[in-house]
């Protein structure tokens, strides 16, 4: 059983995991969401590392629709995640084997998932899995509206892709107009 200082970094993702471990979670978490047919798609660190430049995440981001937030947290505990309702405007978490799986139904600047951004994500490899990818359109836009000085990943991440990403320009500013489109744009 980890100390209580022990189980809060393993709530905020700050625990030191083994490659093949977080993988294999990797893996688990996408089995498990396919089997269940649920809408989403993976993002932060793994997004960037697919589609942008090569960075370790130390958790999984999943983006799913805001009315299937508690209904992915029973399927991750049915298959033997450990859970918890952590924001109810924003994120819940799954926990195995010291991997966090952030359960994200809103994101930065009120972006929630919806069947335009399902329909562009992309079906990546990542670690042995096919995972549907957020398009580096959306990828963009939410990077934009999550950055902060302090956490310049986030413009790193998100030049990586305006460097090596074939983007779609109508689409990105049709999506930066949804939010903030002087911060995407900018």
């Amino acid at each position: 059983m980890p100390s209580t200082a022990e189980a809060e970094d393993l709530w905020q993702g700050e625990a030191e995991v083994e490659e093949k471990v977080f993988l294999q979670v990797l893996r688990e978490t996408a089995e498990t969401l396919a089997a269940a047919r649920l809408p989403h798609v993976f993002m932060g660190g793994l997004a960037s590392a697919a589609l942008g430049r090569p960075r370790w995440t130390h958790d999984i981001d999943i983006f799913v629709k805001a009315g299937d937030n508690r209904r992915t947290l029973d399927v991750l505990e049915s298959a033997g995640f450990i859970t918890q309702e952590t924001n109810p405007d924003w994120l819940y978490k799954a926990l195995r084997d010291d991997v966090l799986v952030d359960v994200i139904f809103r994101s930065a600047g009120r972006v929630v998932l919806d069947d335009e951004m399902v329909s562009r994500a992309r079906s990546s490899e990542v670690a042995g899995a096919r995972v549907p990818v957020i398009s580096a359109e959306d990828l963009i836009v939410i990077k934009a509206l999550v950055f902060k000085e302090r956490a310049p990943r986030h413009w790193y991440d998100a030049l990586a892709l305006l460097q090596r990403t074939d983007l779609d320009w109508d689409y990105l500013l049709h999506r930066a107009l949804m939010y903030d489109a002087s911060r995407v744009l900018s």
